[in-house]
């Protein structure tokens, strides 16, 4: 796999049936977190995500669609796109797109896409944003599902802290149900982010087992918010819990101690806008 673009030759419209061909071998890769990162690429699948992420400006290189979409306008128009954006259309075979997604009864469209990361120096939060920091999550279901989340409350993005799970693998993708073109994504290291956090004139608030303050208690409006979370099994390491303003606590009326990562994380960021927060207003549709 070589190069820097997926998929061969811009512009061009092939047919491809054959699960041996170099094509299909380099997109299968992108399954693998070493290719991703060498070719700067990721896959999503679904004509509508397709068509958002064009919407939004971001870079195709491949589009895949199955030979049972062939005469759908709206499919014809986003293989327009492409190779009008020197990307490469691919005719392909349900074999080959199940192969190629990893799943049964895969959706009929497929689009290979550049990776798009913020760089940590360009977030400058302003009066009423919010973003969340994500210290070194595992589970892609659930970093993708915190993506969607933060998407939904109109949140402004997402700082991935640490060794994390992979934003842009199949898994994750998948679980943000196409967010990840809406929401924008900056990774850094514990040192680099609690470097730029010094610069941050905001609330830095950290849910934690130990905290001692219930989360409804504070008034988060009228200043930018930092929500940071902690790993799942480990919670809130003592250095990133020692920058944090607030310590929160979610209260727990069961036997369980604690909520998964995803679940606390949304618990806070509609609690942060229902505290008046300015942010958007548009209905949260489940």
């Amino acid at each position: 796999m070589t190069g820097h673009r997926t998929a061969g030759a811009p512009g061009r419209v092939k047919e491809v049936t054959s699960l041996a061909n170099p094509l299909v071998k380099e997109i299968k890769a992108l399954s693998l977190k070493k290719f991703r990162d060498e070719q700067q690429a990721f896959m999503a699948e679904g004509l509508k995500l397709v068509i958002d992420a064009l919407d939004l400006g971001w870079s195709i290189r491949t589009l895949i669609f199955a030979k049972s979409a062939l005469g759908n306008p709206a499919v014809e128009k986003a293989a327009a796109r492409t190779v009008a954006a020197g990307g490469t259309v691919l005719e392909v075979t349900e074999k080959v797109l199940t192969a190629v997604t990893r799943r049964d009864n895969p959706q009929a469209v497929v689009g290979v896409f550049e990776q798009r990361l913020v760089p940590l120096k360009d977030i400058r939060p302003a009066p009423g944003d919010v973003w969340v920091a994500l210290d070194r999550v595992r589970d892609p279901g659930n970093l993708g599902t915190v993506i969607r989340t933060v998407d939904a409350v109109g949140a402004k993005g997402v700082i991935l802290v640490g060794e994390t799970t992979d934003p842009f693998s199949l898994e994750t993708v998948r679980a943000t149900m196409g967010s990840i073109f809406a929401v924008p994504v900056a990774k850094a290291s514990q040192d680099a982010f609690m470097a730029w956090r010094k610069g941050f004139s905001g609330l830095v608030a950290g849910t934690h087992l130990k905290g001692a303050v219930d989360y409804r208690s504070v008034d988060f409006s009228g200043r930018p918010v930092l929500l940071l979370m902690g790993n799942e099994q480990q919670g809130l390491p003592d250095a990133l819990a020692e920058i944090c303003d607030r310590l929160l606590r979610i209260p727990q009326a069961g036997r369980a101690d604690s909520l998964n990562l995803a679940v606390a994380t949304g618990v806070m960021l509609f609690e942060i806008r229902r505290s008046g927060l300015t942010l958007d207003d548009g209905d949260a549709r489940a």
